[in-house]
């Protein structure tokens, strides 16, 4: 049985953006992105009980939603080590890590 784990998420984005880019981030700097992007998840209703499966946007702009909402809060992060051009990279990888998980975990 497979649960979202965020440290097993993190290496897998991780694994993706080295693979992508020969680049990776302290798994810290992902769990706050994974964090991110949940906190978007959860704004817009994707973890809501009743979320109807049926009226799911296009995966694609989904991620796009999220990728500019995870750029627009790490642009005020000086501090983030993060590369504006991996963050769509790390949605997609992180959906990639959800959509592996056994659904019925």
């Amino acid at each position: 049985m497979n649960e979202f784990d965020e440290n097993a998420a993190a290496r897998f984005i991780n694994a993706s953006l080295d693979k992508k880019f020969g680049h990776t981030y302290p798994d810290d700097e992902i769990i706050n992105i994974i964090d991110m992007i949940w906190d978007w998840y959860d704004d817009n209703g994707f973890t809501d009980i009743d979320f109807d499966d049926e009226a799911e946007e296009d995966e694609n702009a989904v991620a796009e939603r999220i990728t500019a909402y995870v750029k627009k809060l790490l642009a005020k992060d000086t501090e983030s080590p993060v590369e504006a051009d991996h963050i769509r990279a790390i949605v997609d990888a992180e959906i990639e890590y959800e959509n592996s998980l056994d659904p019925l975990a």
